[in-house]
């Protein structure tokens, strides 16, 4: 048996999984770690903190089956993790998964590279890690932020609206820490911003991407919703939430992390019913996916899998897909 040998390449050889919530992507990306002998990366704006597992649909350890994870629990919940953060991590991530900054060249179908798959539905974060964007060159504006923090969300919503309708398209718009920060780059002058184009030249450079993308029908995910959201009930979604707060995460910054925690947050402050809590989460995270489909349909290189992500059609045409972008 011949075994592999080594090439210097343009860049790394990542596989990246996209999707909406509740779509199937951490499934499938597990898959295709065990398949190709892969790692994953999360990229979940809020999977990275501690604690934040039920409510955030995190992967279980038996759910991972052996296949190492990175980006999981890194942060306290009680501090801010930002794109650059994700970055960084992911970056030193990749670079533990590789070991080095040659790639394997396969020339025998049972030698496959080690690879990284980021799997996620933040697009934003995904997309400043392999460079379809640059990420913002703006400094914090502290007078702007006091001036900000006083508004609703509601005003800071329509205040972005005028000044980056783009934006403002697939922004969380209750997440007000996001909103801040989005109104704060959009009116600082020669903002070093771009979205939807490879003007990221160090990271286009370094990483050569598969794109996969799982797109479920609107009636499908709705479903998916559903059934998880109960689940995450059954699960002990709410216990989870007390028991961050009786640990210092105060209801502020729950209702700052967004979806699930801020009417986690409302719920044990008595603001609104079990009833109504159901509800408007589930009306919210099915408005937050169609963002997140908003934000993926502009990338023009994602291979859409056409059949169900978990089903044997789709594992198949995803490694099909896979093995040919690492064998090429």
């Amino acid at each position: 048996m011949s075994k592999p040998t080594l090439r210097q390449t343009q860049g790394k050889k990542i596989i990246a999984v996209v999707g909406p919530t509740a779509s199937g992507k951490s499934a499938l990306g597990i898959f295709l770690a065990q398949k190709l002998g892969g790692e994953i990366i999360s990229a979940d704006s809020r999977q990275m903190y501690k604690g934040l597992d039920i409510g955030t649909g995190k992967v279980t350890k038996k759910e991972m089956a052996g296949v190492p994870h990175h980006l999981l629990d890194v942060a306290s919940p009680k501090k801010q993790f930002s794109a650059d953060d994700f970055v960084k991590h992911s970056e030193k991530a990749i670079k533990d998964i590789t070991g080095s900054d040659l790639i394997y060249q396969v020339t025998s179908r049972a030698q496959l590279p080690p690879v990284p798959i980021v799997v996620g539905g933040t697009g934003f974060y995904i997309d400043a890690l392999l460079g379809r964007i640059t990420l913002p060159q703006v400094p914090p504006n502290q007078k702007l932020r006091e001036q900000l923090e006083q508004k609703t969300v509601g005003q800071l919503f329509k205040r972005l609206k005028k000044l980056d309708p783009n934006r403002a398209k697939t922004i969380e718009p209750y997440h007000k820490r996001r909103l801040i920060r989005a109104i704060e780059i959009a009116k600082y002058p020669n903002k070093l911003s771009t979205t939807g184009k490879n003007h990221r030249g160090d990271a286009s450079m370094k990483y050569e991407v598969l794109w996969l993308g799982i797109k479920p029908g609107e009636k499908k995910l709705k479903k998916n919703i559903h059934v998880r959201q109960l689940a995450q009930i059954r699960a002990g979604m709410i216990a989870e939430a007390k028991r961050l707060h009786t640990k210092g995460l105060s209801y502020k910054r729950m209702e700052g992390l967004g979806l699930e925690y801020r009417y986690l947050a409302r719920l044990l402050q008595h603001k609104i019913s079990k009833k109504e809590f159901a509800e408007q989460l589930e009306r919210e995270t099915c408005k937050y996916a169609k963002r997140q489909m908003r934000w993926f349909r502009r990338n023009p290189n994602i291979r859409w899998i056409k059949s169900l992500p978990n089903s044997l059609a789709g594992k198949t045409e995803a490694l099909r897909l896979a093995k040919q972008f690492l064998s090429r």
